[in-house]
């Protein structure tokens, strides 16, 4: 294990995912001292330093997913001779089905601090307006990409007890809520969240059938959260 006295500290950054005021005070103020920030698309968090009105200063490092298993031992490296580092995804919480996730693992087996910044996640976002149970919930991500993989996912947690979460792209959601009315039935409740926290905010909540056919009939573009509840529940 390191010796931390004089390490520096990894602050991991929550990044707004449509609504530039959920920027949280504590946020903006990390961003604005910061020395070095890592950040999956430096134009995309330019982009938002300027509208924060803060100034890059050269201080933007790329840390994407295709270089962040080299990356994460560099920036460690740094931190450990002294150097703050701050972590930020394009929108939402770093690590959260974004890169983050080796360089806290990097700290953790080296023993540096690390700290965060807590602030918006698109997964707790749209549970907490689905109307669903959120007592317990399984969170996976984008599910893969092929069909017959997302019926293999449907049926493999058929009978789960809690809340499914899955994140989904514009160019799939169509055929998704197919899959799933196909292998869960028309019935089941889920909800199906588009744009959260952006001007064109939606949110579909009831039997799967019926959330489709919703979808289907309005704007297809932008991010998508699915929930599904288990088998049974009702809204």
């Amino acid at each position: 294990m390191s010796d931390t006295s004089s390490s520096g500290t990894l602050t991991l950054v929550a990044a707004p995912i449509g609504n530039l005021s959920d920027c949280t005070p504590r946020a903006v103020e990390a961003l604005r001292t910061a020395i070095t920030i890592a950040c999956e698309d430096t134009r995309v968090t330019g982009k938002l330093l300027s509208k924060l009105g803060i100034e890059e200063h050269g201080k933007l490092v790329s840390y994407r997913e295709e270089n962040e298993s080299q990356m994460a031992g560099e920036l460690a490296d740094r931190m450990a001779a002294g150097e703050d580092i701050v972590l930020v995804a394009d929108a939402g919480t770093p690590a959260i089905s974004d890169p983050g996730f080796r360089l806290v693992r990097e700290c953790r087996k080296r023993g540096l601090p690390v700290t965060t910044t807590p602030g918006v996640s698109a997964v707790i976002t749209a549970l907490s307006l689905s109307g669903l149970p959120s007592d317990g919930f399984l969170y996976v991500g984008f599910l893969a990409p092929k069909s017959a993989a997302r019926i293999r996912f449907f049926e493999k947690y058929r009978d789960f007890e809690y809340t499914l979460v899955v994140y989904e792209s514009c160019h799939r959601i169509g055929k998704f809520l197919d899959n799933l009315v196909d292998t869960l039935g028309p019935d089941r409740c889920i909800s199906v969240c588009r744009e959260l926290t952006k001007l064109h905010e939606t949110v579909h909540s009831g039997p799967a059938s019926d959330v489709r056919d919703r979808v289907a009939k309005g704007s297809q573009k932008g991010e998508f959260v699915v929930c599904i509840a288990k088998d049974g529940f009702e809204l």
